[in-house]
């Protein structure tokens, strides 16, 4: 009987303390949306993020507050002599948040540190060949999403896609797109979905997209996705989002039925906004 107090007990708390550290969180970043958007930051987004200008003003306005909260929130670390600044951090944030517009959203809750390096930066990884022999190799890498909170980034490759918002490819939100599909486990392409019987649905329509990269990417056939996107349902997933952010248009008019399934789940649609 004692124990059964105790443990009731002990629940108790950790119920009390997780409520009132979430409550506390929620505070602080309301205290935060309130501060003034810095004129510096305004700056930075007319001259860093051209994508800005075409968006709606409730979305300008919902995209500047998710600055503040992920640059408050997100450590920023400098790799290879690079110097973090406000340009950088703004730059990054003003890409990843657009992921999380109109939407309930924790601020990639598993994301504690962006490290960024001047330029594409080499990594070491381990492959199995077909006969289960694993051998090291290295590869040149422009951004990189870890499950264990951490995303790498090329400094001069976020700049690039910041610059040009409607060449389809953008590695912050390619990235950031594979942090929404860690958040529920293992990157695979199924992210975390408003509803449970969203998945067989999810599931059809970009199963079968994904197998048709696939066969273009084998026959070398043209496609509006880049066929990295063929090399896992994760890596379409993340590919799929640079085109729905960055081109929209076509992306709809040769793939309606998959740009309604992102449309739904990014609750956006912008093909108005160009």
């Amino acid at each position: 009987m004692i124990a059964i107090i105790i443990v009731s007990i002990i629940a108790t708390v950790a119920i009390g303390w997780i409520t009132s550290a979430s409550f506390r969180r929620e505070r602080h970043r309301q205290n935060v949306c309130q501060q003034a958007f810095p004129k510096s930051w305004r700056i930075i987004l007319r001259h860093r993020f051209p994508y800005f200008k075409s968006m709606p003003t409730d979305l300008q306005l919902q995209l500047k507050k998710h600055i503040q909260i992920f640059i408050d929130e997100k450590q920023f670390i400098g790799c290879d002599g690079l110097m973090i600044t406000d340009e950088m951090k703004v730059t990054v944030a003003a890409q990843a948040c657009l992921l999380l517009l109109n939407r309930k959203t924790d601020y990639y809750p598993n994301l504690k540190q962006i490290l960024i390096y001047p330029h594409a930066f080499i990594v070491e990884q381990q492959k199995v060949d077909f006969a289960g022999v694993t051998s090291q190799h290295r590869s040149v890498l422009l951004g990189e999403s870890w499950g264990n909170g951490k995303v790498i980034l090329s400094w001069q490759n976020t700049l690039n896609g910041a610059a040009d918002p409607f060449d389809g490819e953008n590695v912050v939100i390619h990235e950031f797109a594979h942090q929404l599909d860690q958040e529920n486990g293992p990157a695979n392409g199924a992210p975390a979905l408003r509803q449970i019987k969203d998945y067989a649905h999810w599931s059809s329509t970009l199963g079968k997209e994904f197998n048709q990269l696939q066969y273009c990417a084998s026959q070398q056939i043209p496609s509006l996705f880049n066929y990295y996107g063929a090399t896992n349902p994760a890596e379409f997933f993340a590919v799929i989002s640079e085109t729905f952010f960055e081109k929209p248009k076509q992306f709809f008019q040769q793939h309606p039925k998959l740009y309604n399934e992102l449309s739904q789940f990014y609750q956006l649609d912008p093909i108005h906004w160009h």
